[in-house]
């Protein structure tokens, strides 16, 4: 790929004024109407907004799982409007660690089988993806159950599991679609006290929510509503 990756000279993301245009045959409808957004390498970010905010379709703009119909995206330095397919899966892959409500694990694989799964469509090597799969389980508390499969563990640490399989690849950023939205109360704040300990060791996280108290442990909150940033505000530590 021509273009530069993991720049980090700059911000993890440069949004500038973003547009996305769905078509149903002659119906026209505008999700995002010109978003403006910056993320600086290490910020914690929520973005929050109601059901047919554009909340969701700004996650998948991030995510390169969209394209955007107007302005610029740029991801790591990378300005992604122009990649085709196969870049854009490069991209996603390499820069971006996916944390999803559902978790998306494997359910024959074992834990660490699950976390090595960005490594394997990236080409590393066998044994590096053990290495390194083991030593994102033993980041997030898992070192004891790598070999177990989803079903022998619970909500709170299958969301751990989908969270070492974000951070395996070293992504410039993790980006989180409502990752507490499957689980009790425990569970919740298992999760989100890791969110809080990546952080504090400097990894980029964006997390979208619907709820208050989940948006409320990040630093910076970010409301969508009727496809525009309605308000940009950090919270105090």
């Amino acid at each position: 790929m021509s273009a530069a990756v993991h720049d980090t000279s700059g911000p993890v993301i440069s949004l500038d004024q973003v547009r996305k245009m769905y078509r149903t045959g002659t119906v026209e409808f505008e999700a995002l109407r010109g978003i403006d957004l910056t993320i600086e390498r290490g910020e914690y970010l929520a973005i929050m907004g109601p059901s047919g905010s554009g909340k969701s379709t700004l996650m998948n703009i991030l995510g390169c799982l969209d394209t955007l119909t107007a302005g610029s995206y740029r991801l790591a330095g990378t300005d992604v409007r122009d990649l085709d397919e196969a870049e854009l899966a490069r991209i996603r892959n390499r820069e971006i660690g996916f944390v999803f409500q559902g978790f998306n694990l494997l359910p024959s694989l074992s834990a660490w089988r699950n976390v090595e799964l960005p490594l394997v469509y990236a080409g590393v090597d066998r044994d590096e993806r053990r290495e390194r799969s083991e030593r994102a389980l033993e980041r997030v508390g898992l070192g004891s159950r790598l070999n177990n499969k989803p079903g022998e563990l619970s909500g709170g640490q299958q969301q751990r599991v989908a969270v070492a399989r974000a951070l395996v690849g070293e992504p410039t950023m993790i980006l989180a679609d409502e990752p507490t939205g499957n689980l009790d109360s425990v569970s919740t704040a298992d999760v989100l006290s890791l969110f809080d300990e990546l952080h504090e060791a400097g990894r980029t996280i964006v997390l979208i929510t619907h709820e208050e108290e989940v948006a409320e442990r990040s630093r910076r909150v970010v409301r969508v509503r009727d496809g525009l940033i309605q308000s940009d505000v950090e919270v105090a530590a």
